[in-house]
């Protein structure tokens, strides 16, 4: 497994060793012992997959008080996946990064906890996974605005498809300080 340093620190691409023939493909998603000797020691105790249609964007979300680190992939298809650091203190506060993730790359992006999420579907249709640090807790989740010209996320789409929820979402000025995480160096 190659492990990629993105430009925010934290945040990391992990891209597995693809053995492939003209029956298909094998990788390996997951190796505790391999995230463990690249310093990342993750417990994961929830999974989710979703599917999603072109032009579908889902986030950007977090969860606080109870923080989740994500390590998401697609499993088909493809999308540009964007993590932001959003931690009150941080010297990287409203920095994002951005990753594309596809069936074909068969990358997956760490997501750590204190940092908002999203994704925008490239493809016809996207199937995404992810594993996440702590479970769903519809009391914590915090929604962000996708076009918040405060982080200025520069999404490869004008237009995207949005659920009610995150047409609603906040813009990440008006988030009370103590529903944003908070850095620890």
């Amino acid at each position: 497994m190659k492990i990629i340093d993105t430009d925010l620190p934290g945040c990391r691409v992990l891209e597995p060793q693809v053995f492939g023939d003209a029956r298909g493909f094998f990788y390996e998603s997951f190796n505790q012992d391999k995230l463990d000797a690249a310093g990342l020691r993750l417990r994961f105790v929830q999974g989710n997959v979703s599917s999603s249609a072109r032009g579908v964007l889902r986030g950007l979300h977090y969860q606080w008080p109870k923080p989740q680190g994500k390590l998401v992939s697609v499993l088909d298809g493809e999308v540009w996946d964007v993590a932001v650091d959003i931690r009150r203190g941080s010297p990287h506060f409203g920095r994002w990064t951005a990753v594309v993730l596809s069936g074909e790359n068969k990358r997956h992006f760490w997501v750590p906890e204190g940092f908002a999420h999203g994704f925008v579907v490239l493809s016809e249709r996207a199937t995404f996974s992810y594993l996440c640090t702590n479970t769903y807790d519809a009391q914590a989740e915090v929604g962000l605005r996708w076009d918040d010209p405060d982080l200025g996320v520069d999404w490869p789409v004008s237009e995207p498809l949005l659920s009610a929820k995150d047409q609603a979402a906040l813009w990440l000025r008006d988030v009370p300080e103590d529903r944003l995480p908070v850095y620890a160096p």
